[in-house]
């Protein structure tokens, strides 16, 4: 047993130093930062083993192999436009402290006291105003019916947005149809690594749990190990570590934070949390202080991030709110965000993130679209190249895989900066096509009833 729990706390500490290394690190360099005393063989054995389950890949050849831990190499590689998401003062102060080199920050070290000074129902991140107006754009005509009632009228197309946009935080590559496909036909996107399409096939699971037992489950251990268990499914190197607290040091990726390590403090202020979270009267600050609080403590070996975001749902499906999908959620804004709250303990930053965030969700889920806030400015920038493209798709007939490929060559055209949102842009409105919309893209009746066919095979 106890070489099994080093073996895990090695692998873990191993991903932690890859993690540090954003373009890749050659053996050596590896060897000394691990510093654990073990052979070169070994070190590379365990790269191997990482590699074999889609966590690492390599470049070069020979001496001039460089690892690469594959989340964070995908996210470097892909190119994103980032929305505009505005700041308050306090946010941009706390951004810039954690923009300065992760060498150059202080060691933070786990701060009992942030949780214990938080005072539920007395204690707020969220300020009355902000309360009100999440509540004015979270409503629904279902709030008086049995939780999760609201959800489910939503459900498939919530399990696209939010297995899809939850993954993507993560650094995950699959497309917006890519996910579509693989949720509704269980097809894999070519090219792409298993572990990604595990990663979202968990979140469906994940979600549709919360959906069946909106009235049963709550902020205590068995949601959310349940959560970690089936968002971890077949992730991890040891099967056992889904939904188990950790008993091992972890590490986090490009910050000084050092989270707890002792398993009797883990367990406790896990166990706090929770019972903090169940006081909160108020679903907004339950969903905003869980993506702050459960990410922090990291009772999980990993994955707590997706845990976090998930679980935020939890009051919001309770209360039949909109759900919150993360729609357009800059990464480097949601990381920069947690990173504050890492090394600061300052939730500004992902505060405004939180409220922006959720306006997006509500928006895209509201029964009626009525004065809420301005047209999306990019959509309006390429209002006749989207109408444009989605036309010929349905005029030509096209089929997932096809349009995909022709989205993806008509966005070539465009500046780097937009391509990757123009895909997300146009994959979204064909996913939310239907008989009482398709007029807008002077589309004729005929030709959207054929195209529906084959587009649902």
């Amino acid at each position: 047993m106890a070489k099994k729990v080093d073996e895990e706390r090695n692998l873990a500490m191993l991903k932690a130093v890859l993690a540090g290394f954003s373009k890749g690190a050659p053996i050596q360099e590896i060897h000394t930062q691990y510093g654990t005393g073990m052979g070169r063989r070994t070190l590379i054995r365990r790269l191997n083993s990482l590699r074999e389950q889609g966590i690492v890949r390599t470049t070069g050849k020979g001496r001039a192999t460089l690892y690469h831990l594959q989340q964070v190499a995908e996210v470097a590689a892909e190119p994103k436009t980032t929305p505009i998401i505005p700041l308050s003062i306090k946010a941009q102060e706390v951004q810039k402290l954690v923009q300065v080199p992760h060498d150059q920050r202080p060691p933070k070290a786990y701060e009992a006291g942030f949780l214990r000074r938080y005072k539920p129902n007395s204690s707020f991140y969220l300020t009355a105003e902000e309360r009100s107006r999440l509540h004015d754009l979270g409503h629904t005509a279902q709030q008086d019916q049995p939780a999760g009632t609201y959800v489910r009228q939503i459900l498939q197309r919530l399990l696209i947005d939010l297995s899809w946009n939850s993954s993507r935080l993560e650094g995950n590559t699959y497309s917006l149809l890519d996910t579509q496909r693989l949720l509704s036909q269980g097809q894999q996107a070519d090219h792409k690594s298993a572990a990604d399409a595990q990663m979202i096939l968990n979140h469906k699971d994940a979600i549709e749990f919360l959906v069946e037992s909106a009235q049963d489950i709550d902020f205590n251990r068995y949601t959310i190990t349940s959560l970690h268990a089936l968002l971890s499914n077949n992730l991890l190197s040891d099967a056992a570590a889904s939904g188990r607290l950790r008993n091992f040091p972890v590490g986090i990726g490009r910050s000084t934070y050092t989270p707890l390590s002792i398993p009797q403090q883990i367990e406790e202020y896990f166990d706090l949390m929770l019972e903090k979270a169940r006081q909160i009267e108020d679903p907004f600050e339950q969903a905003f202080f869980i993506m702050v609080q459960l990410p922090y403590l990291q009772p999980f070996e990993d994955v707590n991030k997706r845990v976090s975001r998930l679980a935020a749902n939890i009051p919001l499906n309770k209360h039949n709110l909109a759900p919150l999908s993360f729609v357009d959620v800059p990464q480097d804004l949601y990381v920069q965000g947690l990173l504050a709250v890492y090394e600061f303990t300052r939730v500004d930053l992902l505060k405004d993130v939180f409220l922006w965030a959720y306006e997006r969700s509500a928006k895209r889920y509201a029964q009626v679209r009525q004065t809420l806030g301005e047209p999306d400015p990019f959509r309006l920038k390429y209002r006749d190249e989207i109408r444009t493209l989605i036309a010929e798709v349905v005029n030509n007939g096209w089929v997932q895989a096809e349009a995909q490929g022709q989205i993806v060559a008509y966005a070539r055209q465009l500046p780097d900066t937009d391509r990757a949102r123009f895909i997300e842009v146009v994959e979204t409105e064909l996913l939310s096509l239907h008989e009482g919309n398709f007029a807008r893209y002077r589309i004729l009746p005929s030709k959207f009833a054929a195209w529906e066919q084959v587009w649902k095979v």
